[in-house]
């Protein structure tokens, strides 16, 4: 008779400890398998000339932050503004992955919000973001002069962020060979 209230009483505490512990975890803070290995091959249309190919190999030879965006992203409008203002710092190229978006609509949302990309590559179908393990938008990756992924940030890029974060790392960036 006990037994029939004991087991549930403990199937109870045992999810009751796991959604505990979830409630701790931080969903912007998920690692990703790619650190530290080298960005993913792609080819894809330019959002501004589709007769233009982007390819992995023009993340080389600088340091490139890869922001990955739609003009249907809430998130990503929050997050427009700070990238305005960081695109102006010269020691790292801002470039874009336009996420399963109309064309035309992204073209008039940064023509309305203003253009920080030196570039913006085209991924239509989402097949680009599937390969850098993109889990929404916005997402932004730092890459190293060698093409290798260094950091992902999950989330729109904050003020703070930027002081703490993307600041020292792009810094640390600089002085390596």
């Amino acid at each position: 008779m006990k037994l029939r209230f004991i087991i549930p009483f403990i199937i109870f505490l045992t999810c009751s400890a796991v959604l505990w512990k979830g409630l701790s975890l931080h969903p912007a803070r998920i690692p990703s398998p790619l650190i530290g290995k080298a960005a993913p091959n792609f080819q894809l249309p330019t959002l501004f000339n589709p007769q233009q190919i982007t390819l992995d190999s023009d993340l080389k030879n600088h340091i490139t932050l890869l922001n990955v965006w739609a003009s249907w992203c809430a998130t990503c409008a929050e997050e427009h503004e700070l990238l305005l203002k960081i695109a102006k710092n010269k020691s790292f190229v801002l470039y874009g992955l336009n996420y399963k978006d109309d064309p035309d609509t992204a073209k008039k949302w940064l023509l309305d919000k203003g253009n920080p990309y030196q570039l913006i590559a085209l991924d239509r179908e989402g097949q680009a973001a599937i390969d850098w393990g993109v889990y929404g938008t916005p997402e932004t990756f730092v890459i190293d002069k060698h093409g290798m992924i260094r950091y992902k940030q999950i989330g729109p890029i904050t003020a703070d962020d930027w002081q703490n974060t993307f600041l020292p790392l792009l810094a640390k960036l600089q002085g390596e060979p």
